[in-house]
């Protein structure tokens, strides 16, 4: 089951951030369809947010086709985004992985890996690639 974390520092609205940990577990198998998504009431009590905050993040989800409410039961997943499935992000993410691991053996901090991972996104967006 997936545990939400909420940044209150990070400038990204509670319940889009909701939204993005459900989307990444998604593509990255964490989540697979038929799982229950936490009920509000477990989400509220582990992350210390506004019920309507999670209800909100829920309905969005429901609105793109990745989960749906059944009265009574909860909130399951019904589908994945769009993409390349699960198993590509965790070939990829063994990789980056291993990347990161080069970077920092290099002598890189976070702050200097993020800004390389940045940068690089944007020259490859750039030239067609990504």
């Amino acid at each position: 089951m997936i545990s939400f974390r909420i940044d209150s520092h990070s400038g990204v609205p509670p319940y889009l951030q909701v939204v993005q940990q459900v989307r990444q577990a998604l593509r990255v198998g964490v989540l697979q369809v038929g799982d229950q998504l936490p009920t509000v009431r477990e989400v509220v009590a582990a992350v210390a947010i506004n019920p309507n905050t999670v209800l909100k993040a829920y309905r969005d989800l429901e609105r793109e086709g990745l989960v749906e409410g059944r009265p009574g039961q909860g909130t399951f997943v019904k589908g994945l985004p769009p993409g390349p499935p699960p198993q590509t992000h965790t070939g990829l993410a063994r990789s980056l992985s291993r990347w990161v691991a080069s970077a920092r053996q290099a002598g890189l901090d976070d702050e200097a890996i993020e800004a390389l991972v940045h940068s690089t996104l944007r020259e490859t967006r750039g030239a067609g690639v990504a």
